[in-house]
């Protein structure tokens, strides 16, 4: 009942940026907790990070001062802003959405493919 699509995955050189977006659709009253996992090749998928609807934002430490969520609360979209891109980046990243931050109604998104290589 409730759809997450991402976009703006792509493939960057080390040290560049991509700007990732992901709308929710369908049946929303309103959604407590959006955010961003990945998954690279062989290892398990992990939290990149998470953003509240009043703003509280979560980062792992691998990404932070690289990376930047927020959310537009009217669009139902989150976005992942990734600067200073690095090989070990490089990853599926799926996005999250909680409706109720008890799990009750939680979704996932089907993935966009980051790659940084040179």
């Amino acid at each position: 009942q409730v759809q997450l699509v991402e976009s703006g995955g792509g493939l960057v050189q080390p040290g560049g940026s991509l700007r990732l977006s992901c709308v929710a659709s369908g049946s929303i009253f309103s959604i407590y907790v959006m955010g961003w996992y990945r998954q690279a090749p062989g290892k398990q998928r992990e939290l990149v990070a998470t953003i509240t609807s009043l703003g509280t934002t979560n980062y792992a430490d691998s990404v932070k001062g690289r990376f930047t969520i927020s959310r537009d609360n009217a669009k139902n979209t989150v976005y992942l802003q990734m600067n200073s891109l690095k090989p070990e980046d490089t990853a599926v990243y799926f996005c999250y959405a909680d409706m109720d931050g008890l799990g009750y109604r939680s979704y996932w998104g089907q993935g966009t493919q980051v790659t940084v290589s040179s």
